[in-house]
């Protein structure tokens, strides 16, 4: 057998150790981080992808659930752009053809998506498609966190940092969020509103409505409320402190209060099975998925444990 110069040998075992130990990356190894979006999701990526399509010239409704339509709108942009397979399915590939860069003083449906995104990390930013100041200092800030150039622009590196990363309360559908995550997701969805006496979201203050703590579940489970119900929602109470104790509680971010309109009433009563009554004399009705919905004198409690 022929022998390999010394000098090549040793080339060639450095390359092969530092394939082995992940020194050399080729692109798609970094390309598999961006997350898979598809027909049956309920999230703020949907409604990002929602957006980002608006952009691109494929109106689509930004409510974050990922129906039909939006599947249909996905695969028109998936062949217009050459990808294959043109599957509905928004991977890598489709992500890194939609995404749009964009910057202080653009407008558009691709800057909601920016602040959409932003919102996840607790941003706050009111999702008007402006990039503004506002929006402008918290894309820097966000940069910054995440070890790239602070400088305002959304491209691609800060677009994938921002759909892959994770914020603090998130992880998954159990997960817990953060305020200003749950509350884009109702923003998104159009029909949510909620109240506080204090006009407040501080958590330990009973006079607020704070979603801190709220579980992923509960806030997809808000939402397919009012898509089931047809019915305006406004939240009355989340994981605020002030309510009662235990396992299933506001405070562990399985519960939410809703305002008892006829709409509301009139649906759950005549939807779910009455199946008892509470300690309180709270009339209890209980829906398939086991969520319960507890008639107390000026509000539902519901509490969604799936």
């Amino acid at each position: 057998m022929r022998r390999i110069p010394g000098l090549a040998a040793t080339l060639l075992a450095a390359l092969m150790a530092a394939l082995t130990a992940g020194l050399l990356s080729a692109g798609p190894a970094l390309a598999a981080d961006w997350p898979l979006v598809r027909k049956g999701d309920n999230s703020v990526q949907v409604t990002t992808v929602q957006h980002l399509l608006t952009a691109r010239g494929y109106a689509t409704g930004a409510d974050g659930a990922f129906g039909d339509g939006t599947e249909a709108k996905v695969k028109s942009f998936q062949s217009a752009a050459g990808l294959t397979p043109v599957d509905g399915i928004v991977g890598a590939d489709t992500w890194s053809k939609l995404i749009v860069t964009v910057r202080k003083g653009d407008n558009g449906s691709a800057v909601k998506a920016v602040q959409t995104q932003l919102n996840r990390y607790g941003a706050g930013l009111v999702v008007d498609g402006a990039f503004g100041d506002g929006t402008d200092g918290k894309v820097k800030s966000f940069q910054g966190s995440k070890g790239l150039d602070a400088d305002g622009i959304v491209g691609p590196d800060t677009w994938r940092a921002l759909v892959t990363g994770t914020s603090g309360g998130s992880g998954g559908n159990s997960g817990l969020l953060t305020h200003s995550e749950a509350a884009s997701i109702f923003t998104s969805a159009g029909g949510i509103t909620w109240t506080s006496s204090g006009n407040c979201s501080d958590r330990n203050s009973s006079s607020c409505t704070s979603f801190d703590g709220l579980r992923r579940t509960s806030a997809d489970g808000t939402v397919t409320l009012r898509r089931a119900s047809g019915c305006a929602l406004t939240i009355t109470g989340g994981t605020e402190t002030g309510h009662a104790s235990g396992t299933y509680s506001h405070w562990n971010g399985y519960k939410i209060d809703f305002s008892p309109t006829s709409c509301l009433s009139n649906y759950i009563t005549g939807t779910f099975p009455r199946t008892g009554t509470r300690a309180d004399g709270a009339a209890l009705y209980t829906a398939p998925s086991g969520n319960i919905y507890a008639r107390e004198s000026n509000h539902w409690d519901v509490t969604f444990l799936n």
